[in-house]
């Protein structure tokens, strides 16, 4: 809050006089950028967070049409003021807990209206850039790529706005929508065109490729150094950032790197391809002898009704493989492209939560309300108010008590240990081998949520984003933070912002007021807070 106010008032932050903060602009400075696609006007919001943001910016043509399932194109010029002022719709996809609300690219109740069901809009590639209120130039570039299992998920989640975490690091924010789900990969034969891009069946991490294009062209028209873009995931996010990594495309577009709960995980390429075929049989009622024929209806179909087929598909074989290593687009190994030099050079900062597992109970049955119901629980606990809910209200029988043998810690353990910690050390084991000598770590180990979330969640996947972009006011985690948790949170919240912002310039998470020794993978820190204070210790990862 202090260096909030100091932002406002237009003064130069005590703590950012080592990154360059310089005096606020004046009232009524234009907010109109030039980018080399088009003028775009942004909002000044100069006096409530101390930043300026330019929503909704398109990067490519809507991939809609002949553009489905086709290389990213970039959007064609424009040559009036775009008004970028609200943000673009979440691409379409399956409605789950991290999906936009039916009616539009926002958090709200009717969230839960559209679970199960499609939401979202094809025509969705569109970026958000956010920036401090000051003059300052030649500013770090972070681009955030959510997460959400490849399937959905939106640039516009309250949880990814950027305007915290631009003022608090100075730097330059971009947050990214792409094709998701079957738009975004799909190995099918009959796509195949004879263009090794085009048949590489990643269009969703040929879009993320293309926003970054847009952000090495124009990014010093927001006051941001293209040479100096740090990529930032996490969950799928994360496995997006580790494959821009070894991406023969993304060279010379990714300087430093923060892959958050996530790691190298690219799709067989057999299951990728069998998924496809299945896809198809199931989106066209397999009415068509020739495949040429069902890839033509397959094209003319509603997306609403491509997501329904995914939806069902899904029922039987979970969801669409993606990240697929097609030799072009992505590296057909991996851990061979980290051997001749991939991202040897390139900075690392990388992170777990110690429970990310406690966020997918009801992967094997443990959350006991379903969805809808959660959602709705969630939305309206008042984290200030008593409350008689019990752990018993929330986690299924099976799974209690939780502290014992074969319980939820014990259950949510083994999901951490089976999706998360694998990778993890893979991805940075293989760097190291490789030569990168610039690898850290964290574990977030906040758990300090009001009972009975403190058990249910504690340091889920996911608790540690509202953190990193200092978002503690509106999203599906708000049931967490309470009056009397916030001291202690909001310092965490400063202490993580402000290895970002050090990393971001230097290769480094280190800063005075961590208090410890940050070494290098596989040593770590340990992020934590009671309630009144954050406390920070030095650790190693235990697989």
């Amino acid at each position: 809050m202090k260096r909030l106010v100091a932002a406002l008032l237009g003064g130069v932050l005590a703590a950012g006089l080592a990154t360059g903060v310089t005096a606020a602009e004046p009232p009524g400075a234009s907010l109109v950028r030039t980018t080399d696609l088009g003028p775009v006007r942004g909002i000044d919001r100069s006096q409530d967070s101390g930043t300026h943001s330019w929503l909704g910016i398109p990067y490519a043509e809507p991939p809609v049409g002949q553009l489905r399932w086709q290389p990213t194109v970039t959007h064609r010029p424009w040559t009036d003021v775009r008004e970028t002022t609200s943000y673009g719709d979440g691409c379409v996809q399956q409605g789950r807990m991290f999906s936009p609300a039916p009616s539009g690219p926002h958090y709200g109740l009717d969230v839960r209206d559209g679970l199960g069901q499609p939401v979202g809009a094809e025509d969705c590639l569109t970026l958000n850039v956010f920036r401090p209120s000051n003059a300052a130039a030649d500013l770090p570039v972070i681009v955030f790529i959510h997460g959400g299992s490849n399937v959905v998920g939106y640039s516009a989640d309250p949880m990814y706005d950027g305007s915290a975490l631009a003022r608090e690091a100075n730097a330059v924010v971009v947050t990214v929508n792409y094709r998701l789900g079957v738009f975004g990969w799909l190995d099918l034969p009959g796509l195949k065109t004879g263009d090794p891009i085009a048949d590489s069946g990643n269009f969703g991490t040929l879009d993320q490729l293309e926003a970054l294009r847009f952000v090495n062209r124009n990014a010093t028209a927001f006051g941001g150094d293209p040479s100096n873009v740090t990529v930032m995931g996490e969950s799928a996010g994360a496995v997006n950032v580790w494959a821009l990594l070894v991406s023969p495309l993304s060279a010379g577009l990714v300087h430093k790197a923060i892959p958050l709960s996530g790691g190298l995980l690219f799709a067989a390429p057999e299951k990728a391809r069998t998924y496809a075929e299945e896809f198809l049989a199931e989106a066209t009622g397999g009415a068509f002898t020739g495949s040429g024929d069902a890839v033509g209806r397959l094209r003319t179909m509603s997306a609403e009704d491509i997501v329904r087929a995914q939806i069902r598909r899904g029922a039987v074989v979970g969801d669409p493989p993606a990240v697929i290593p097609d030799g072009t687009v992505l590296p057909v190994d991996y851990h061979a492209a980290i051997q001749a030099g991939s991202a040897r050079d390139i900075p690392i900062l990388a992170g777990n939560t110690l429970e990310e597992g406690k966020l997918f109970g009801s992967v094997i049955g443990a959350h006991r309300p379903n969805d809808y119901d959660r959602f709705t629980l969630q939305y309206f606990f008042d984290p200030d108010q008593p409350s008689e809910l019990t752990v018993s209200d929330l986690i299924a029988d099976d799974f209690l008590p939780v502290d014992g043998p074969g319980g939820w810690n014990e259950a949510a353990q083994g999901l951490t240990d089976a999706i998360f910690t694998g990778i993890v050390r893979d991805s940075m084991d293989s760097l190291r081998a490789a030569g990168n000598n610039r690898l850290f770590y964290y574990q977030f180990a906040w758990d300090r949520e009001p009972a009975p979330f403190d058990v249910v969640y504690g340091s889920a996947h996911a608790m540690d984003l509202p953190f990193v972009f200092h978002t503690f006011d509106e999203g599906l985690f708000t049931f967490a933070y309470s009056r009397r948790n916030e001291p202690g949170r909001l310092q965490l919240a400063d202490l993580m912002i402000d290895s970002i912002a050090a990393f971001v310039r230097t290769g480094s998470p280190q800063h005075a007021d961590l208090g410890v020794r940050w070494d290098q993978w596989p040593r770590s820190v340990v992020l934590d807070a009671e309630d009144d204070s954050a406390t920070v210790r030095p650790g190693a990862f235990n697989p």
